[in-house]
């Protein structure tokens, strides 16, 4: 059973999304954004920086993603979804939405197959490193309940 999250605990977890996708463009936009300036709304000032735009657009992302994951990987709305649809569905989405945002922000050419390609590429390994996490924070976790379980059968 999940204790109830108080507002300050989902601005936590947007900030966190958020930071962690800001890092992640720094890091690419350090690399490639000279290149990319060209073909990206992303890294419009090249490897100078981020532009507002972007931060805001990144912002926007984090937000739609906290709802996302709120909606489908918690108890709080959906109570009786098998995890694997969950996911499932959380991922589609997210995915749904960052195409939403290649199409109206310009992210990356629509009509470059190989641009698509590098997304869901990227977007694989990230789910899969995501999937990696998550699963070492819910065995975590059911270790210390099964330690709870154990302390409350002596």
């Amino acid at each position: 059973m999940e204790d109830r999250k108080t507002v300050f605990e989902y601005i936590a977890q947007l900030f966190t999304t958020y930071g962690i996708m800001v890092v992640i463009f720094i890091v690419i936009n350090h690399f490639i954004g000279n290149e990319a300036r060209s073909v990206s709304t992303l890294f419009s000032l090249g490897s100078a920086g981020l532009s507002s735009a972007t931060l805001l657009e990144l912002l926007l992302l984090a937000l739609i993603i906290s709802v996302v994951q709120n909606v489908f990987l918690s108890d709080i709305l959906i109570k009786d979804m098998a995890l694997i649809l969950r996911n499932v569905l959380f991922f589609v989405t997210v995915m749904t939405a960052i195409a939403v945002f290649v199409i109206l922000f310009g992210w990356f050419p629509i009509n470059e197959a190989g641009a698509w390609i590098g997304f869901i590429a990227s977007f694989a390994i990230c789910t899969a490193v995501s999937a990696f996490f998550m699963r070492l924070e819910e065995r975590a976790e059911n270790k210390k309940m099964q330690e709870a379980l154990n302390r409350l059968k002596k």
